[in-house]
């Protein structure tokens, strides 16, 4: 029996999960991730990152059938976050959290240094201190050992790379960074230089899905070596390959810590059109699935109604009750069920302008799949439902997992380009 494994290495915690070939989860493991916070913000150990996912990985396959044996690995995880090393292949500064503010003052001087519009159109994103443009530019100024740096990996390549795989820079992660054009699917010369680099720092560009090399012997587990690797490119992208909902027209809903709402169109979008939809927070960066581009927007709307169960002292296993309060009809007036149900509602309408912003644009969705852990609400649900249309709830055990292992099989071979596993 031959089984894929899918490696997500998320801001939470590196989860990596063994599927079979129908789907079926059969061995999970999961590994917190070692952020440090200190003087500067928030980082990692890029050594300790790796030992993490390694970790997880060998949880997973030690808890998969003895006779089940891994053809593949893929590996999804979270931009902006980046691994410099040197010309030995050894890190040379620390990893800084995606969301980490301290380069507050360059992405200022970025906003005096590059117009705006500019930016938008050539990179699809805001201009904004979140990408590693500035965070690069941060590094060399502070961190003098960085300066030593020969080569970079976004998170998922740093993990692929210390399995055994080529040294590669995957597309929809590149587009992460701020420093990739996203009509000409190349470096930009003039970004890469304001942050003190140039693209020789980089490894090759390559698409999601391609075989990148092998697992060596000794990494991770034995059971691994030989196991096809591949990338599976930016987290979301992965989950909604997971869920099977990447199609042009597909539009999924990840509702976690954070609420994702990643919609797949036609690749070619016009840079108006690009600057029009980074202007209001929706980034577009090329797609897992060819010929296509994908269109991100995002909210905290998990985090704030995490915040207000723990203000109305509900746990979370007490969910149904306070859901079923707020779901009555009519509606209480006070109380907590009416307090939730105008929580739930407002981080639903934040979700529904992000939406709006894409459909502008990208015309209405033909599929709306929900996926994530508020999805166990039913209030949740109900709201996206009145707000947002007719939805499909996934099913699917660790969607960015899922889809990671979708690709290493379609890397291997098992499975076409557009085929899922299941």
């Amino acid at each position: 029996m031959v089984g894929w494994m899918g490696v997500d290495v998320g801001t939470s915690s590196t989860k990596a999960v063994v599927f079979t070939s129908e789907g079926r989860p059969v061995g999970q493991g999961r590994a917190t991730t070692p952020w440090r916070t200190g003087h500067a913000g928030v980082d990692v150990d890029p050594t300790a990152l790796l030992d993490s996912a390694l970790t997880a990985i060998s949880e997973a396959v030690q808890q998969a059938p003895p006779d089940l044996a891994v053809g593949g690995v893929g590996v999804t995880s979270m931009g902006e976050t980046g691994i410099l090393v040197d010309g030995k292949g050894v890190p040379v500064a620390p990893a800084i959290a995606w969301h980490d503010t301290r380069d507050g003052a360059e992405a200022e001087q970025l906003a005096e240094d590059v117009d705006a519009s500019s930016f938008r159109r050539r990179t699809g994103k805001p201009l904004s201190g979140q990408y590693a443009l500035t965070k690069h530019r941060w590094l060399t100024a502070h961190v003098a050992s960085s300066r030593a740096a020969v080569r970079r990996f976004n998170v998922a390549e740093w993990v692929a790379r210390g399995l055994g795989a080529d040294e590669v820079c995957e597309r929809t992660l590149a587009c992460r960074t701020g420093w990739l054009d996203l009509a000409r699917e190349s470096w930009d010369d003039e970004l890469l230089a304001w942050s003190g680099t140039t693209a020789s720092l980089m490894p090759p560009l390559v698409k999601a899905g391609r075989a990148i090399g092998t697992v060596d012997n000794g990494v991770a587990h034995p059971r691994l070596a030989g196991a096809v690797v591949t990338i599976a490119g930016h987290d979301h992208q992965a989950a909604a390959v997971g869920v099977g909902a990447n199609a042009a027209g597909d539009l999924l809903d990840s509702s976690g810590t954070s609420e994702a709402l990643l919609r797949t169109v036609a690749a070619g979008l016009s840079p108006e059109q690009v600057d029009e939809l980074a202007a209001a927070g929706i980034t577009t960066d090329l797609s897992v699935r060819a010929g296509c581009w994908s269109l991100l927007g995002s909210t905290e709307g998990g985090l704030r109604m995490r915040r207000v169960l723990d203000i109305l002292g509900v746990a979370w296993a007490d969910l149904p009750t306070l859901d079923e309060a707020a779901l009555a009809v009519p509606p209480a007036v006070e109380g907590p069920g009416h307090v939730w149900r105008t929580a739930v509602d407002a981080a639903t309408r934040e979700a529904v302008a992000r939406y709006t912003a894409m459909e502008k644009i990208a015309g209405p969705h033909d599929r709306l799949i929900a996926a994530g852990g508020w999805c166990a609400s039913a209030m949740v649900l109900d709201a996206k439902r009145r707000l947002l249309g007719p939805l499909t709830v996934s099913t699917v055990v660790e969607a960015g997992a899922c889809g990671a292992a979708t690709m290493a099989a379609r890397a291997a071979g098992h499975l076409g380009p557009d085929d899922t596993l299941g």
